[in-house]
């Protein structure tokens, strides 16, 4: 019912600052259109480090076990990637940077500093722009945060996962529940009211009990930033073919349903606003970074299997690209040292596909899509235009899952939840309403794949 929902949570597309102003909207509003020259000039990065120590049972990620040290080569590569995607895109200003993995706590703290100093030089990067490190609580971890800060970082993402050490083994985590709480404690001293705590329910053998026990412990030492993100089976993985031998289970549906019922409580109880499926803050200190993904904006994936959404103008384009890094990091660093980046898929995203990827990112949010957003991307067809008079729709208002009203579309609370359920009737809807004769000139004009020899 909410498995998938969580799923795109982390990584989005790839895989969580400061406001935007209102006018960087206005800017980002363009890309995607054919028939528009008015391009984007900003976007948010994500920088993608794709080590790890070993390997989580659960994990079905882009990340390897390095078998000898190449850090330095890595850093000179994404330096370089950095480079020569941000002059492709031709922003002017980055809003925000997400280190993400992998485990990029692994990396030194000097490459963090080169990445940064790469964009500043490419690109207006304000003091004030979040730069968030996800990292791992282990000693090692933690003995960096501080000059991970002194790098540039001004944001944590701690993925916590569990605390309670017997599930952090079956997951195959290698850190302890002590090693968590100790970094989560270094990590709000360093960076106060900008720690993200990452928590995982379904987890094998899991109850709801047990899961409300472990959420007030947690709310008892966490900041002001929780990720909550449901256990999913991934084929391939070893806890996966644990479960499917009958070695160890995982709870029912309707189980974790509850779980995320009574956790959605239990936050909001403590101050916490949930705005996004998975996603709660307080004292406003959402994650501006995942905002760009979720509101539509552009932003630039550097590094082995990174994705990006963003225009090329340099090429005479002006519809957005979705573009796809090389996966496996040796082949990335030759590809990168060849020709200044490792872009291995570029697709040209027809006016629909946009319209739809805003639709589905935006539904995630508890306000939804506006009417004003929606139109900065649609500017044929409003939000009651294309969904006012749907059946299947209709029935979902009717039953109070969804709101469409002057302020626009979205999920009522229980709705959320069901998201997954009501977005196939949401893109049906938004398909058959689009005009045909405008999804083929757009499609032809800007859907076309190109290879990674192109650029």
């Amino acid at each position: 019912m909410i498995r998938h929902t969580f799923r795109a949570a982390t990584c989005v597309l790839s895989p969580g600052v400061r406001c935007f102003s209102d006018s960087s909207v206005g800017e980002v509003t363009s890309c995607g259109r054919t028939d528009l020259t008015h391009l984007t000039r900003q976007a948010s990065l994500y920088v993608h480090w794709p080590y790890c120590l070993r390997r989580c049972s659960y994990c079905n990620f882009n990340k390897y076990i390095p078998r000898e040290n190449k850090d330095n080569i890595m850093t000179e590569c994404l330096q370089r990637e950095t480079e020569t995607l941000l002059r492709l895109s031709q922003v002017s200003r980055i809003t925000s940077v997400f280190f993400g993995g992998g485990t990029p706590s692994l990396a030194h703290p000097s490459t963090i500093a080169a990445v940064l100093d790469t964009v500043s030089k490419q690109a207006r990067l304000s003091d004030k722009a979040e730069v968030t490190l996800e990292v791992n609580p282990t000693p090692v971890g933690m003995s960096k945060l501080e000059d991970f800060c002194h790098a540039g970082v001004n944001r944590f993402s701690i993925g916590v996962q569990s605390l309670q050490d017997e599930d952090l083994k079956i997951l195959g985590r290698d850190h302890s529940s002590h090693h968590a709480l100790q970094t989560i404690e270094e990590a709000r001293r360093m960076c106060p009211g900008r720690v993200s705590v990452d928590v995982m329910f379904g987890r094998p053998k899991q109850t709801v009990e047990s899961w409300e026990n472990e959420l007030s412990e947690l709310l008892n030492v966490c900041d002001d930033h929780v990720s909550l993100y449901q256990l999913t089976l991934e084929r391939g993985t070893q806890l996966f073919r644990q479960v499917q031998q009958g070695d160890t289970s995982v709870p029912a549906d309707d189980v974790t349903a509850e779980m995320y019922q009574c956790a959605r409580e239990t936050l909001h109880q403590h101050g916490f606003l949930q705005y996004e499926v998975s996603n709660f803050a307080r004292h406003n200190a959402v994650s501006h970074h995942n905002m760009s993904y979720w509101k539509g904006r552009q932003y630039v994936g550097v590094g082995p299997g990174a994705h990006g959404r963003f225009v090329v103008p340099g090429e005479g384009g002006v519809a957005r690209e979705a573009r796809t890094q090389t996966l496996e990091p040796d082949v990335w660093m030759r590809e990168v040292q060849q020709r200044g980046h490792g872009t291995r898929r570029r697709i040209q995203l027809s006016h629909l596909e946009l319209l739809e990827e805003v639709l589905v990112m935006g539904m995630r949010m508890t306000e939804g899509i506006h009417h004003e957003h929606w139109e900065l991307f649609s500017h044929e067809l409003g939000l009651y235009e294309i969904f006012g008079s749907s059946v299947e729709v209709q029935e979902c208002l009717q039953s109070g899952k969804l709101v469409l009203d002057e302020r626009g579309l979205r999920c009522s609370w229980d709705g959320l939840a069901l998201l997954d359920s009501m977005l196939p009737a949401l893109l049906v809807e938004l398909e058959r309403r689009i005009s045909p004769g405008l999804r083929r000139e757009n499609h032809a004009d800007g859907a076309t794949e190109k290879t990674s020899n192109s650029r």
